[in-house]
């Protein structure tokens, strides 16, 4: 049986999580955020040189697996100061302007923050009329408005802003009583709450897992650099926590754990995805599968980085990803109770190598007929 799993302290950690602004390149509040909680867990971490974190829950043997979610989001930065006093940006990570008009923002510069919105050049109806249906949703067509009496390049320049400032979006975070959680940046905060949620639950369990875990936490999956840089050679395999897209012709379920079969990238490995799957059967974990067409996720950076490891992917069910985005509380707990059954699972294969050997050597490929899935 596994551990139960705290909602109320997932939920806690997400909601802290989300109002601790992390665009891409500007993770360090919400790494000592993380460093914190995993101390008050009493795991042990570390920090690699640009402050993305390896905390380690010690088993009983080797090879190591990890399990991995990125702290950073999307954002935007400051590309230029205009004449009329507002600013011009450019996103950080791939995002659509349609999905920022209107948000809420804070600039920051290198001496303050800033209070403003994102809007369309043309955002007054009363003044554009129709026009303001028809100009084309793309970066060059926004515009920061702060909240500050300034009318001109110079009082901007004058306030201190500057080409490169760092914009965080706010993430309108809402809990409505269906338990559906409402706001930006779920990718992937989501995601590292459930994996806390699970290493709660197993220090809680207090039972020595059979291998050593890495729980890993990635500052820069949003621009393409993900798990590239933070493993030792001695991880055999890697399981990624992130989002399943919710979406006409996509299999992702909401209220359950979805396991990626394939990215942009290519396949995830066969047999870490079946035994993922023969996890969610044992433990009775609602769960489905799917194919995501773009997208990529901390996996295929540290693979093509030349990491020599199995990966896989087990997503929360998002909608309306990389804009207002929603998610069912019951996902996230299936997703962290299969992280807990994961990580208190045993070895995927027994040698250290992890190179095709004889056949009972492997996971169980396909189940007896009375193993009958919950899937969706």
């Amino acid at each position: 049986m596994l551990p139960r799993i705290d909602s109320e302290y997932m939920e806690h950690i997400l909601e802290r999580l989300l109002h601790i602004p992390s665009p891409s390149g500007m993770t360090d509040d919400i790494v000592r955020a993380v460093c914190s909680e995993l101390e008050s867990l009493d795991i042990p971490y570390e920090l690699t040189r640009r402050g993305a974190i390896r905390a380690r829950i010690r088993g009983q043997g080797y090879p190591r697996r990890a399990v991995v979610a990125h702290l950073d989001t999307l954002g935007a930065m400051v590309k230029g100061l205009k004449k009329n006093g507002r600013l011009s940006l450019v996103p950080i990570g791939t995002w659509s302007a349609r999905f920022s008009e209107g948000a809420r923002v804070t600039v920051h510069s290198d001496n303050r923050q800033f209070r403003g919105a994102i809007l369309p050049l043309k955002a007054s109806g009363h003044r554009y009329n129709e026009e303001v249906d028809v100009q084309p949703a793309v970066w060059s067509n926004l515009e920061i408005r702060l909240d500050e009496i300034c009318a001109s390049l110079d009082v901007l320049w004058d306030m201190g802003l500057r080409v490169g400032d760092y914009v965080s979006i706010d993430p309108g975070y809402e809990v409505s009583a269906s338990g559906h959680v409402n706001a930006r940046h779920l990718d992937d905060k989501a995601g590292v709450a459930a994996i806390l949620a699970a290493a709660k639950a197993l220090k809680e369990h207090d039972e020595v897992p059979p291998l050593d875990c890495y729980l890993l936490f990635t500052i820069s999956e949003e621009v393409g650099v993900g798990a590239s840089h933070i493993l030792h050679g001695d991880v055999a395999e890697m399981v990624s926590v992130d989002n399943g897209a919710i979406a006409p012709d996509q299999n992702t379920i909401e209220t359950g754990v979805t396991l990626g079969m394939k990215d942009s990238s290519g396949p995830f490995d066969m047999h870490l995805t079946r035994h993922l799957i023969n996890l969610c059967m044992q433990h009775e974990i609602e769960f489905s599968r799917d194919v995501f067409l773009f997208y990529r996720s901390d996996s295929a950076a540290a693979l093509e980085a030349g990491n020599d490891i199995r990966t896989a992917l087990i997503c929360f069910g998002l909608d309306a990803s990389h804009g207002y985005e929603r998610v069912h509380i019951q996902s996230l707990r299936a997703v962290a109770g299969l992280v807990t059954a994961y990580l208190q699972s045993p070895p995927l294969f027994a040698r250290d190598e992890n190179v095709i050997g004889p056949e009972q050597a492997y996971p169980l490929i396909n189940p007896s007929p009375e193993q009958k899935p919950q899937e969706s």
